[in-house]
């Protein structure tokens, strides 16, 4: 017998997961279209060279590849991948179509992307992300501004407590270099540093020894990282990198993003934070991540990337993004109760019935009449007993059943039945959508 489930880290969404994920996906593109970001989409595949090599060596290892067909496919030899993520494919596209986008090209993006990673709980295969991004400009107005839209979208969604944490790679390269790490070593130190919310101060030290890193390099980066953060963070790391140049850049960034994001949705939730390493090689400048109080891991993160789309472009073209987490949000909205009643919403507002199976031009009609008048409208396809009806309305929540008889049919009628009250009257087709609208309104409340 052939297996029905899914394959493994994929899912079916039922009408109640598209409806919350419409929902989610509808306010969050909102958000981003009042900042001035407009939309754009990139194909599920990619060629594979476009991704080998932009995500490190963890990343390089979940993504998706597609064999070569025909006489290729028996070697296991891969020319396309699934998108691992949503940056990439926009440095491939501003390097593609450059002419054609404004110097300042704001887009918002939100699509699945799939990676080869082992399922678990909240982890899987497939899953959306909801990116945004700023290319051309370098000031830390950009950060600001994503920091605010992000900020502005989940407040939207219900959220109330979270806060971004925010770090930058060049402090993080200062760091590295100031408690010896050597040059070869920072890339792969950082992926362990990455890990400090799940494996803790003791499973980083030991992979960072694991890695390479010597133990007295390891004991000074724990020093600074495994502290909590806290109002003097920035001053701890600025005597940590002392008059490091590339560091004292970093801080003074990092200042500006903190003062300028004063005036915006993102006004208090802002927290340095000297442990978030972020493992994505692609960054270059500050980094992001967004976190809620008793959730493990984040919602979603982000940073800036000045070199990626000169890997495709040939020149250096500056950029900045955030993502959201589609999956993670959706799972704490749903455990924390945070959708909107309105969205365990029955399949339509109106069942028209029929009593015979002549009656269906007239069921018809009267369904056409209602969903002009904005009304969604179901007609059952049968004809069948109207206690049957009503009962199949009754389990799909369908507050109102348009029942059309012979009678109904030769005055040009229709009886409307409100489920929830029993109340039953009988009006003429025209005043139909007015009344079941106003029904439906007042049970709504």
């Amino acid at each position: 017998m052939t297996r029905t489930e899914p394959a493994r880290g994929m899912r079916d969404f039922l009408p109640e997961d598209v409806r919350r994920r419409s929902f989610v996906i509808g306010v969050i593109a909102g958000v981003y279209e009042q900042y001035g970001f407009e939309p754009l989409e990139t194909p599920a595949a990619e060629n594979i060279e476009t991704l080998l090599g932009k995500y490190g060596e963890e990343g390089n290892r979940l993504i998706f590849k597609i064999l070569k067909r025909g006489e290729h496919e028996a070697s296991g030899q891969a020319d396309l991948a699934l998108r691992y993520d949503l940056t990439v494919p926009l440095a491939r596209v501003m390097a593609e179509h450059r002419a054609a986008l404004p110097r300042v090209f704001m887009r918002y993006q939100i699509q699945p992307v799939w990676r080869a990673d082992r399922p678990a709980r909240g982890r899987f295969r497939e899953f959306y992300q909801c990116d945004v991004d700023t290319v051309g400009p370098t000031a830390p107005v950009v950060e600001a501004e994503l920091c605010a839209a992000v900020s502005e979208a989940l407040a939207a969604l219900g959220f109330k407590e979270f806060e971004i944490r925010l770090n930058h790679r060049g402090l993080l390269t200062a760091i590295l270099e100031s408690a010896g790490v050597p040059n070869a070593a920072h890339a792969s130190a950082l992926v362990a540093l990455d890990k400090l919310d799940r494996l803790g101060v003791e499973g980083v030290s030991k992979e960072l020894v694991e890695r390479g890193v010597e133990e007295h390099s390891v004991a000074r980066l724990l020093d600074l990282f495994g502290t909590p953060p806290s109002a003097d963070s920035l001053d701890a790391a600025a005597r940590f990198v002392g008059d490091h140049a590339v560091g004292t850049s970093a801080l003074e960034n990092l200042r500006a993003i903190v003062t300028l994001s004063g005036n915006t949705a993102a006004a208090g939730r802002i927290r340095f934070d000297p442990s978030l390493a972020r493992g994505l090689s692609y960054y270059t400048g500050a980094i992001m991540e967004i976190t809620v109080p008793d959730l493990a891991g984040s919602l979603g993160g982000g940073g800036r990337y000045d070199n990626l789309i000169g890997m495709f472009a040939g020149q250096t073209l500056p950029a900045c993004g955030f993502s959201l987490g589609l999956e993670r949000i959706l799972v704490v909205m749903g455990e924390r109760g945070m959708f909107p009643p309105t969205l365990a919403m029955e399949p339509a507002d109106v069942l028209v019935s029929m009593l015979r199976g002549d009656e269906a031009a007239g069921a018809l009609l009267v369904a056409s009449v209602l969903r002009r008048s904005g009304l969604r409208v179901m007609v059952y396809p049968d004809a069948d007993k109207i206690g049957k009806q009503i009962k199949y309305a009754s389990a799909r929540c369908i507050p109102c059943v348009a029942i059309l008889g012979e009678d109904e049919i030769l005055r040009g009628d229709v009886t409307l039945k409100y489920l929830a009250s029993g109340h039953q009257e009988t009006v003429t087709l025209d005043r139909a959508g007015a009344a079941v609208r106003e029904s439906v309104r007042e049970a709504r409340g």
